[in-house]
């Protein structure tokens, strides 16, 4: 058994515009290195054995206050990035409708096995996250782990657990910087707890 603490990264300014962020660099916006700060006061209270993130600019800057509390470095993992949009990534939704209306409208339609191009499927992408997340916790089995990574993956982690269909919106709240348990007992994901933003009150708008 290995207990996961999965955590969104902090707040982008193409969160608050809506653009389209897949797997390009985007920095934290001033609340974001906030709830950054706050999430390492909050982790520096548990007892972590390893940490992680993703190899993007946004889960390394949200990562980076806790990794100085906890005193452990956080390896990148490319698994843990979020999904590929291709041609969309940097994109608002009414840039796109108005450039690639086509595009948006097989999106839309939430099919699984459609890739945007030069982007991923949704069907590959919770492949890749259910992958590297089990291959974690069968590396450091009976510990406890944190995570940073992306909505978009504690989406399929979520769907995974409560065996939820591929196809469709996301249904859960996955707050930035907010807490998410994770147990891993050989194949079995079992979620503890989820969207505990306790921690940020405060800093919320």
């Amino acid at each position: 058994m290995t207990d996961v603490i999965l955590i969104r990264h902090g707040e982008t300014d193409w969160n608050v515009q809506g653009r389209f962020q897949g797997q390009i660099d985007v920095p934290l916006n001033a609340l974001g290195l906030a709830q950054a700060e706050r999430m390492a006061e909050r982790l520096a209270r548990e007892a972590i054995d390893a940490f992680y993130c993703s190899d993007l600019l946004r889960t390394r800057q949200t990562a980076e206050p806790a990794a100085l509390k906890l005193d452990l470095p956080a390896a990148s993992d490319a698994g843990l990035r979020e999904q590929h949009f291709g041609i969309l990534e940097g994109l608002s939704f009414d840039e796109v409708q108005a450039r690639h209306p086509d595009l948006l409208a097989a999106w839309l339609r939430h099919d699984p096995n459609y890739a945007l191009p030069e982007g991923e499927s949704v069907r590959s992408f919770h492949a890749r996250v259910v992958g590297a997340v089990r291959s974690l916790a069968q590396r450091h089995e009976g510990m406890t782990l944190a995570v940073v990574t992306h909505g978009g993956v504690l989406d399929m982690l979520f769907r995974t657990v409560h065996g939820l269909p591929l196809q469709g919106p996301r249904t859960c709240a996955i707050p930035n910087a907010g807490l998410n348990r994770l147990r891993v007992t050989g194949e079995r994901l079992e979620i503890v707890s989820w969207a505990d933003d306790a921690h940020l009150a405060d800093l919320l708008r």
